[in-house]
C-alpha cells in the first residue's frame, strides 16, 4: 500500500507496455493513490471492514472514471478483495491469482511465502494457493514472520534499505528452501526493493512483478 511499491507497479506496466509494442507506448492507467497511514491503523487494530470501505470507495471511483479492471496493488489489502469486487463493475485481476499461474506455468508444488503477518498467517492469500492451484504453502516459524512483518512496516514502507534486513531475509529463505520449498514468494510487493534474484541461489517470485505483467496482458487483450 505504500508509494514506494505503487512507483513500481507504474514502471513495471509502461516497461512492459512498451517492450510489446515499441515506440512511445505506454500503459492507460487510472491510479488512486490512497493515504497509506490511517489504513495502516486500522490494519493493526483488526478494523479489515473500514479498510475495506476506503479501498472499496477507490475502486468504485476508478470504475466510474472508466477503468476496464481493477488491481489491488498490494497482497495484504487482498484480504479485503471481496468487499472491493462487490463495489465494481468491472474485473479485480487478483494478485493471488496472477502468483498461482505463475506458480503453475513452473511447474511447482511446494512454495513458501514472505509477506507481512496478516498474509502469512491468514487464511485469504494462502487459502487460494492450496485450493485454486493445489500448492502447498510454508511460511517461516514465529519469530521470523515477525522480523518479516516488521521490516516491512518499518523500513521498506518508508523507503529504507537497510543490509542488515536484507541477511536476515536470505537467512529466512535459506531455511525455507531447506523445508523444501521450491519457490519462495515475495509476497508483498515492497519486498523486492530489498530482495532480488541476484543476492540468493533460490527461486523468487516477486508478486509486483507478476501482478503488473497480468496487468500487461490485459491491457493488449
Amino acid at each position: 500500500m505504500s508509494w514506494e511499491s505503487t512507483v513500481l507497479y507504474y514502471q513495471t506496466i509502461n516497461e512492459g507496455i512498451k517492450q510489446r509494442l515499441g515506440g512511445l507506448h505506454s500503459g492507460q492507467i487510472l491510479l488512486a493513490s490512497v493515504d497509506f497511514d490511517p489504513i495502516e491503523k486500522m490494519q493493526a487494530a483488526g478494523d479489515w471492514a473500514g479498510a475495506a470501505r476506503v479501498l472499496a470507495d477507490a475502486a468504485s471511483r476508478l470504475d466510474k472514471a472508466g477503468a476496464d479492471a481493477i488491481l489491488i496493488c498490494t497482497n495484504t489489502m487482498h484480504k479485503v478483495a471481496p468487499e472491493v469486487e462487490a463495489a465494481i463493475s468491472v474485473p479485480l485481476l487478483h494478485i493471488a491469482d496472477a502468483t498461482g499461474e505463475a506458480l503453475v506455468a513452473k511447474g511447482c508444488k511446494k512454495v513458501a511465502l514472505l509477506g507481512t503477518a496478516f498474509t502469512m498467517e491468514q487464511a485469504f492469500y494462502k487459502d487460494r494457493l492450496v485450493d485454486k492451484f493445489a500448492l502447498e504453502v510454508l511460511v517461516p516459524n514465529d519469530a521470523d514472520r515477525q522480523i518479516v512483518h516488521e521490516v516491512i512496516y518499518h523500513e521498506l514502507c518508508l523507503g529504507q534499505i537497510v543490509s542488515a534486513s536484507r541477511d536476515q531475509y536470505l537467512r529466512i529463505i535459506d531455511s525455507l528452501v531447506a523445508d523444501g520449498a521450491e519457490v519462495v514468494i515475495l509476497g508483498c510487493t515492497e519486498i523486492g526493493m530489498l530482495v532480488q534474484a541476484e543476492d540468493t541461489s533460490a527461486t523468487l517470485l516477486d508478486t509486483t512483478h507478476v501482478h503488473a505483467e497480468r496487468a500487461v496482458e490485459f491491457l493488449l487483450s
